[in-house]
């Protein structure tokens, strides 16, 4: 295995984990929306949170499925990769 589908593959796992917290995260906003009614502010950020990393699950898989089998587009979609995590650095980056 090249060094590129491990850095992709640590890619893919963190973002995964990542997706699978912040759904965890909706799913107990969603049983105490109703006893906390301040959780409903929190909903566009959390949706927002859980669907960029999402996207960078997705996009890294793609990429990882093309380093392990060598396909013409791998270069494309590591570029696609590296520009979600841009993205992601851009929108978490503080103000």
């Amino acid at each position: 295995m090249s060094p590129l589908a491990v850095l992709t593959g640590i890619i893919l796992g963190s973002a995964v984990t990542i997706v699978i917290g912040l759904a965890m995260v909706l799913v107990v906003f969603l049983i105490m929306s109703g006893e906390q009614p301040a959780l409903a502010r929190e909903y566009a950020p959390l949706l927002k949170s859980f669907f960029l990393f999402l996207a960078l699950a997705f996009i890294s898989g793609y990429a990882f499925m093309g380093t392990l089998r060598q396909r013409r587009w791998l270069w494309l979609a590591q570029a696609g990769t590296w520009a979600a995590i841009a993205v992601l650095a851009a929108y978490y980056w503080p103000k």
